[in-house]
């Protein structure tokens, strides 16, 4: 169940720093800040850093655990986001 937190955390916090508009004004315009794989990495990282401090993920903090969570949290946040779009599920119709 910690996985499964963990990646709803991270599509989450990679969601709002990627693509919330409260951040427009202070979000750099680099493509970095722009690539929810790129930042999600980041943020898969911070929450291993952080998880001493919560009882919802449970992860040993070590430099292994912290490149694995990142990665796991790029791939997913960026499946994720590109699955779903505000409107909910993305539906592309393809060329006709």
């Amino acid at each position: 169940m910690d996985l499964f937190y963990f990646i709803l955390i991270s599509f989450g916090i990679t969601q709002i720093l990627v693509h919330a508009t409260i951040f427009n004004k202070i979000r750099p315009e680099h493509h970095f800040f722009h690539c929810s794989m790129c930042v999600g990495f980041w943020v898969g990282v911070f929450l291993v850093l952080i998880n001493p401090l919560t009882e919802l993920i449970n992860f040993r903090l070590n430099l292994v655990n912290a490149l694995c969570m990142g990665w796991l949290s790029s791939g997913t946040s960026y499946v994720l986001s590109n699955l779903f779009g505000d409107f909910g599920i993305r539906i592309d119709k393809g060329e006709e």
